[in-house]
């Protein structure tokens, strides 16, 4: 076989990808979709969530909307429990969900901190914890989907930056515990996306939001789901992804 992407390397497989109302999460979804890929989809707001899986559908595949608080850990293991009694194993699990505010170390709110803890951090590890036995029945594939602050922080973010660094050590540390097994692990730095999260960081940076300037989530999907392609004598550890214009000059 050619090295590099597998062909139909991903269809007929089953993924699970947080954060899949909007955004990264969105866009990795419906990239699967088209590689063939049906769909376990997690989010709170159920009305994006929805969109997205009629969206996958129309690729021909299984998608099903999943509500869930990321936070709760009943919530989390209800859906281990609703994938173990319906599933013989899980091939990718996508954690995209994530929370994000600005603010100086010395002002920002301690509660800020707890709730992208909670999201950023905290709900990845115990999701992970929890779907590990149906991934190792599939030599199964993880992806954490990061963020540039997690390899470098800046002023304001001190918060966001912490539990980002934190989430590429679980992800470092897990690769080195599973890799054994056949398990893949993959960690994405995304820069500046059009998002709306993103949106909302402009908003409180008070500068012009231009998506058109960023990095698009399509972009970071396509990334993704090419590594996740890959056939089985490479691993993709680390993507870092940017926009071409960094910076927001024009052309």
């Amino acid at each position: 076989m050619t090295q590099g992407r597998a062909p139909g390397a991903l269809t007929g497989r089953l993924a699970v990808v947080t954060g899949a109302s909007s955004g990264i999460g969105r866009a990795i979804a419906l990239e699967l979709a088209a590689r063939g890929t049906s769909l376990w989809l997690i989010a709170r707001r159920p009305e994006g969530l929805e969109a997205t899986v009629a969206e996958a559908r129309r690729h021909g595949v299984t998608a099903r909307s999943c509500p869930l608080d990321i936070r709760s850990d009943g919530d989390l293991e209800r859906l281990r429990d609703r994938l173990r009694g319906e599933c013989e194993g899980l091939d990718i699990l996508v954690h995209s969900a994530g929370a994000h505010s600005l603010g100086p170390v010395a002002e920002a709110p301690v509660a800020e901190l707890d709730e992208q803890y909670q999201v950023n951090l905290r709900g990845p590890y115990v999701l992970t914890q929890l779907l590990l036995p149906l991934l190792r029945a599939r030599s199964g594939q993880i992806v954490f989907v990061n963020s540039s602050a997690g390899l470098e922080a800046r002023a304001r973010v001190g918060a966001y930056a912490a539990t980002k660094h934190a989430l590429k050590g679980l992800a470092d540390a897990l690769r080195q515990e599973v890799n054994a097994e056949g398990i893949r692990v993959l960690s994405v730095y995304p820069g500046r996306t059009a998002t709306p999260m993103q949106e909302m960081v402009h908003q409180q940076e008070r500068k012009p939001y231009c998506p058109d300037r960023l990095l698009q989530p399509a972009d970071v999907a396509a990334a993704v789901v090419s590594a996740l392609g890959m056939d089985r004598t490479a691993e993709i550890t680390d993507i870092r992804v940017r926009p071409m214009r960094p910076n927001g000059a024009k052309p």
